[in-house]
């Protein structure tokens, strides 16, 4: 299942982050599609035994290998793989934030307050139930303003561009 989001602009960047997000400036996107859930290992596990996928690093890891619980453990190249096997592609960075976040740059999917009832988290404070990767879908309160969950949590996610400072940072990696 996929959502649809809008075109648009919104500010990508924060003067309150790392170095790295500076240059707070205005991105203008393009209408698109992108999965309304992380991908589970179930529908990764399809692509690997179609053999257009890597194994999952961790696939064998009773941890991180439920049918329902997001695919970890997998490279850029395996993630734009499976993207390509189902016939989609992975989204650029500025269209992941701007569908986290929406047109007004919200900090997380539903506003600018750390709320850790409303993703796993790792940190000390949370309390969400999950020692690990929680299932795809497991806070609903936390959906974007375009209907997309886990946007916020769980596990890293890949996206189309490779790692540069904004135009215009100053910062040196």
């Amino acid at each position: 299942l996929q959502v649809y989001v809008p075109a648009g602009e919104f500010e990508i960047g924060s003067e309150y982050g790392e170095n790295n997000e500076r240059p707070v400036h205005t991105v203008t996107l393009d209408g698109f599609w992108l999965d309304q859930i992380e991908v589970t290992n179930a529908q990764y596990r399809r692509c690997v035994e179609a053999g257009a996928c890597a194994v999952s690093g961790f696939a064998d890891d009773g941890r991180f290998n439920g049918p329902t619980q997001p695919v970890v453990g997998i490279s850029w190249h395996d993630a734009a793989a499976y993207c390509a096997w189902v016939g989609g592609r992975l989204p650029a960075e500025a269209e992941w934030e701007y569908a986290a976040g929406g047109p007004v740059g919200r900090r997380y999917p539903w506003g600018n307050t750390r709320m850790t009832n409303l993703a796993n988290c790792r940190e000390s404070d949370c309390a969400d139930g999950y020692a690990y990767t929680a299932l795809v879908g497991s806070f609903p309160q936390g959906t974007s303003w375009v209907g997309a969950l886990d946007m916020a949590g769980n596990v890293r996610e890949w996206t189309a561009d490779w790692y540069e400072a904004y135009p215009g940072s100053t910062y040196n990696s």
